[in-house]
């Protein structure tokens, strides 16, 4: 049997969009979005609230045409798959960032989302049909 990588977030961006440009000349937007749980303490019945920051990157013409709308305080649905990478630090220690990365489909919610909606397609967008193969480590962008 296979298996499965997929990732449904929906959160607030905690900043703009950030679009670059690999050195090979393929755009991609990193976007910060924050989730928060909030429940009742079983022992004090104080509301309790935790937020948790996940990192996304979309590529291709999804990273271009979104990024001017996904800016900080929207509330967006991002679906994708979860990709970890190894990087070292200064001193030489191997280190593991976890983030999503392939955001495949990418959807303003709430108010505003007409402007997201607008830039192709009802606010989905599929990845790049060809896949990126002049990558290296160094343009992952988390």
């Amino acid at each position: 049997m296979g298996s499965v990588n997929k990732v449904i977030l929906v959160g607030n961006l905690g900043r703009d969009a950030e679009l670059r440009y690999t050195p090979g000349g393929a755009p991609v937007a990193t976007l910060n979005l924050a989730t928060t749980e909030v429940w009742n303490d079983k022992t004090s019945g104080q509301k309790q609230e935790k937020t948790e920051w996940h990192r996304s990157v979309l590529w291709g013409k999804s990273a271009e045409s979104l990024s001017e709308y996904l800016t900080k305080g929207k509330q967006i649905y991002v679906e994708g798959r979860l990709q970890t990478q190894k990087w070292q630090d200064k001193d030489g220690h191997d280190k593991y960032t976890t983030g999503m990365a392939g955001a495949g489909r990418t959807q303003q919610r709430g108010a505003g989302a007409g402007a997201a909606s607008g830039a192709g397609g009802g606010g989905e967008h599929e990845p790049m049909g060809e896949p990126i193969t002049d990558l290296t480590d160094d343009d992952i962008p988390f």
